[in-house]
């Protein structure tokens, strides 16, 4: 069952029977609880929910509703920008879901909003639908009082779902799909904000400073503080923006004299910090007696109780494979080949990395091994969003032919079974350049393990390229047919 994240941010952090209301709203069977956190100075709360598409959905819906009943931003104050009672409501794939899940996610929970209570609704990051959208910082400029005041007469303002103008005590709502953020805050042994807004200055992206972070100064608990996101863990690590804001602090003769995380953290995030600060040599996740227990166990359950070695943990999806049903594909069989060469990889790139013979390495070997841990992760969705998306396909041709005429969501599910495979595609044919790169700086004695994981990534794009094609002639709209068309031929070119 896929597994979606919504993290809904709302403007109360100091009334705790508003909060308690807006967490009892957002009750669906099928959607959990994993975290609340409410913040005085900031006024404002973070709730993390986790659930099955449909389900939290719903959930996310109702949570937006329920805070324009109770959250009047005319009264509202406190030290984080808002420019909603809800704020912003963001869809983080998990387990078994991607990005492209998210945004479909978004764009019809926005829609949902509107018709229910009237809250116009402006999409970011990946669910944006233009390229200055995709920073919230960007949507939020002005706040609740500003964009109020120019939305009816500047038409950069105007939302994405609804009329142009805010609702008169909830404002607006920012909906959107991203990967998973950090929210990752470090308090200054100074009240002087104006420190803190120099130092989020330089720590963020968008100022020039790093990569997948972005800051702001703020008072906060009677101290100075650089609030940030970080949104990429895996490409900009916690340890790595701590240790920058601790050394622009001792620029200004102050200290960062403590940090706090809002809301959750991956397990990989602090991993990532262990092996910074330690500075173990040839560390890998499988070294943590968890991970290895974790992975143990679910290759002896894969095989019935009893282990079965490697086998088991693969013979389930091969048999599945063989069985005379359509799902699972070639699509997922894509997919799997495509983790698999990116496992490889990272198997080759791990081995070498603070090896003695490749420590001058160790930057260009950790890179790789970041990008593909991630590409492994949605390539492993991927493998029954591919299954899924061909289901859904065949779900809306029965409901056309049962109501007797063409279906709208005939489009959108041929879209998908297109987006999908090309996805898997695109993300294989990076990993092939990826091996391209550690041939160079890696153990020689390991090249055949590149060979093969090589061989699979251009089976994998060029599978993935083989399930754009044949879903090309369904899909009804010639502009989407010729794009396609087009970047599917790039792979192929590349990937023959």
């Amino acid at each position: 069952m896929p597994l979606i994240e919504c993290v809904p941010n709302f403007s109360e952090g100091r009334d705790k029977a508003k909060v308690d209301a807006l967490i009892q709203a957002m009750k669906v069977d099928g959607v959990y609880l994993l975290d609340r956190e409410m913040d005085a100075d900031h006024n404002r709360c973070v709730i993390t929910l986790v659930g099955d598409r449909e389900q939290i959905m719903e959930a996310a819906v109702r949570g937006v509703c329920k805070a324009a009943e109770i959250i009047d931003l005319t009264q509202h104050t406190g030290a984080h920008p808002r420019l909603g009672a809800a704020d912003v409501v963001p869809f983080i794939p998990l387990e078994g879901a991607t990005l492209e899940d998210c945004v479909a996610m978004a764009r019809q929970v926005g829609e949902e909003i509107w018709k229910r209570c009237k809250v116009p609704v402006y999409f970011y990051e990946a669910a944006a639908t233009a390229p200055e959208r995709q920073n919230l910082e960007n949507i939020r400029r002005g706040q609740f009082e500003g964009i109020r005041d120019e939305i009816a007469n500047n038409p950069a303002r105007k939302p994405d779902v609804g009329d142009a103008r805010l609702h008169l005590t909830a404002g607006a709502v920012v909906v959107g799909a991203r990967k998973f953020l950090i929210a990752y805050n470090v308090f200054l042994n100074t009240p002087d904000v104006a420190i803190a807004k120099k130092m989020a200055k330089a720590v963020r992206f968008s100022s020039g400073g790093l990569r997948f972070v972005k800051g702001m100064g703020v008072s906060c608990r009677g101290l100075a503080q650089v609030s940030m996101n970080l949104t990429d863990f895996e490409q900009t690590s916690v340890a790595r923006v701590f240790e920058f804001v601790r050394r622009e602090a001792a620029r200004y003769g102050v200290q960062a004299i403590s940090s706090e995380i809002v809301g959750l953290i991956p397990k990989r995030a602090l991993e990532d910090v262990a092996e910074w600060y330690l500075q173990v040599e040839n560390f890998d996740s499988s070294m943590i007696l968890e991970n290895r227990l974790t992975a143990v166990m679910s290759g002896k359950m894969a095989a019935g109780g009893a282990s079965a070695g490697l086998r088991g943990g693969i013979e389930p999806f091969i048999e599945q494979l063989a069985a005379p049903t359509a799902t699972p594909g070639g699509g997922s069989a894509s997919a799997a080949a495509g983790a698999m060469a990116a496992a490889l990889a990272s198997m080759v790139a791990g081995m070498s990395r603070g090896k003695k013979n490749y420590v001058q390495y160790w930057r260009e070997l950790s890179e790789a091994l970041a990008r593909l841990e991630h590409i492994r992760e949605e390539l492993k969705a991927a493998i029954d969003a591919d299954a899924e998306a061909y289901k859904a396909v065949m779900q809306a041709f029965r409901r056309a032919k049962e109501n007797g005429g063409a279906s709208e969501s005939i489009h959108d599910a041929t879209r998908r079974a297109i987006e999908v495979p090309l996805r898997v595609a695109e993300q294989t044919d990076e990993v092939r350049e990826i091996i391209g790169k550690l041939r160079g700086i890696s153990n020689p004695k390991m090249a055949s393990d590149l060979d093969v994981a090589e061989a699979l990534a251009r089976a994998a794009a060029r599978g993935g390229v083989a399930n754009v094609e044949i879903n090309l002639d369904s899909l009804p709209d010639e502009t989407f047919r010729s794009v396609y068309r087009g970047r599917a031929a790039e792979l192929r070119q590349r990937n023959s």
